[in-house]
């Protein structure tokens, strides 16, 4: 019975995964990151060189560069969607029942670590398709070889897929990672692993890029170049000039190399059954259930998803000036449950933007400041259907209004959080910094109420932003929406007001799909 059962539940917990409509972002940001792996012929970016080369776009190279892109990726940004299948199912109470059958806990664990293992898996064959497309687009060898081409997607991207499966079912397990706090420490988990797993000398073979970057320097040694001080990068990288390229036929794995990719699957395996040893499988009598994090505990008690619910009719709206009000009731509840801890480190950090010299407000303390609330503004766009209000809140009588108080609600939070550094810019005249300051200040909420509306998980809008957060701190101009980066004292990235049309675009877009879905309620 067992063992029919674990398939049929994966394919179960499968099938509702990828009609979310967070799964279809993640995979499409994949995509486009296959396409950015494989720049045009006279591009300045890059995803993997040798310092001033590449492999020509044959079948070989452009299945590494994208697996290696791809997987890098679905570690951070699939991890959110496959998080909370556990939360999920206690929250429709899908868990009560099945904790009144006698399915093995390790049979449940091994279902949802399977589902989640599907999920990854069908994504890493969309990138070796896309890969495909891009070779024929780019054009240098429309020759395709499926053999080079899908070799790296089941040597580097699937193995480093099935732990990243593993890790979002063991922290949902683990009460102080259940939440929000458990998507950025696996971020930080996930770069790390990027940096140090490119390492010759990394665990179980890292991410498996050592023996490939082993290869191109040998095929181009072998053609006398010269590689002195010529370096292997992985990561967006912009050049100065094109790379220069040559023929790289690729690299037959070694019987070593597979075999420590088993065994990393086979330890993700053991990990994602680990917490059979003290998971309760939703018995009450057994303590809190794993689904649950405890700082949103308070607010799912008892509720479940009914996105069927009819929406109540409107009420007549009140006369007068309401505005106020609703922004302080749409400002309470977003800061709901931020523990005085939180406002004392968000103090902190206006102090030391205040107290900061030369660049440092911005190149240091201002990412600090807007890193901080990344929780709380998650919640833009999502707490309505998280916690199962959205026919309750469609009652109310000027819904476009509301859906702006909780905009500007996440605005004021973005002001007063990256307050010091403003003050800062303001008392040397730094006007080019001002005017970056404030389109990202609104930029931010922008972008979380739309992606929290599309994706309809806080989860998502952490996975988008963290990277590019990261970017940002990584030097990356092109992503800089805050002005932390400078060149020549002036804001190096996008034009403030290239930014602050981008947030009222998401402001509409946020809108238009709110209308949208009240709408299909009705």
């Amino acid at each position: 019975m067992t063992a029919g059962t674990v398939p049929r539940l994966a394919a179960a917990d499968f099938r509702d995964r990828v009609r979310r409509p967070a799964y279809l972002v993640t995979l499409a940001a994949a995509v486009v990151l296959a396409y950015l792996a494989i720049p045009g012929r006279d591009a300045h970016w890059t995803i993997m060189n040798i310092g001033d080369y590449r492999g020509r776009y044959n079948s070989a190279y452009v299945g590494t560069a994208t697996a290696l892109a791809g997987a890098l990726w679905l570690t951070i940004g699939g991890f959110h969607v496959v998080r909370d299948s556990i939360g999920r199912d206690e929250r429709t109470r899908v868990g009560g029942l099945l904790a009144a059958t006698p399915l093995p806990t390790w049979a449940y664990l091994a279902a949802k670590f399977l589902g989640n293992v599907l999920v990854l898996a069908s994504m890493v064959g969309v990138l070796a398709v896309t890969a495909g497309g891009m070779q024929l687009v780019r054009g240098e060898d429309r020759t395709i070889d499926p053999g080079a081409l899908l070799l790296p997607f089941v040597t580097i991207a699937l193995p480093l897929v099935v732990p990243t499966a593993a890790a979002a079912l063991l922290f949902e397990t683990i009460p102080r990672l259940r939440g929000g706090l458990g998507n950025v420490v696996w971020f930080f988990v996930s770069i790390t692993v990027a940096f140090g797993g490119q390492s010759g000398s990394a665990p179980l073979g890292g991410l498996g890029v050592h023996a490939a970057v082993a290869s191109m320097r040998d095929q181009l040694v072998a053609r006398h170049t010269d590689l002195t001080g010529q370096e292997f990068s992985l990561g967006l990288t912009y050049r100065d000039e094109p790379l220069r390229t040559f023929d790289w036929t690729g690299c037959t794995p070694s019987g070593t190399f597979l075999l420590q990719r088993l065994t990393l699957i086979l330890l993700a395996i053991g990990v994602a059954l680990l917490p059979a040893l003290w998971f309760a499988r939703f018995d009450p009598a057994r303590g809190r259930s794993p689904g649950t994090p405890p700082e949103e505990e308070a607010a799912v008690i008892g509720a479940h998803p009914s996105p069927a619910a009819p929406v109540p009719p409107h009420t007549p709206a009140r006369i007068g000036f309401t505005f106020p009000r609703l922004l302080a009731g749409e400002l309470r509840v977003l800061v709901q449950g931020v523990s005085k801890r939180w406002w004392a480190v968000a103090a902190l950090l206006t102090g030391t933007g205040l107290a900061a010299t030369g660049n440092v407000a911005t190149a240091a303390v201002l990412p600090a400041c807007w890193i901080w609330p990344i929780l709380v503004w998650s919640r833009l766009g999502t707490q309505s259907v998280e916690h199962d209000l959205a026919g309750l809140l469609g009652a109310y009588p000027t819904p476009r209004r509301r859906l702006l108080a909780q905009w500007t609600a996440g605005l004021v939070l973005t002001v007063a959080v990256g307050l010091g550094p403003a003050l800062r810019m303001s008392f040397v005249h730094d006007t080019p910094g001002l005017a970056a300051w404030a389109a990202g200040a609104v930029l931010i909420p922008s972008f979380a109420l739309c992606v929290g509306l599309v994706g309809r998980t806080h989860r998502l809008f952490q996975a988008l932003y963290l990277p590019i957060w990261w970017a940002i701190v990584n030097n990356i101009a092109g992503l800089d929406f805050m002005g932390a980066i400078r060149r020549h004292g002036e804001p190096a990235g996008p034009p403030a007001a290239v930014v602050a049309a981008l947030a009222v675009v998401l402001l509409v877009v946020a809108m238009g799909i709110d209308a949208t879905r009240r709408a299909d309620r009705r």
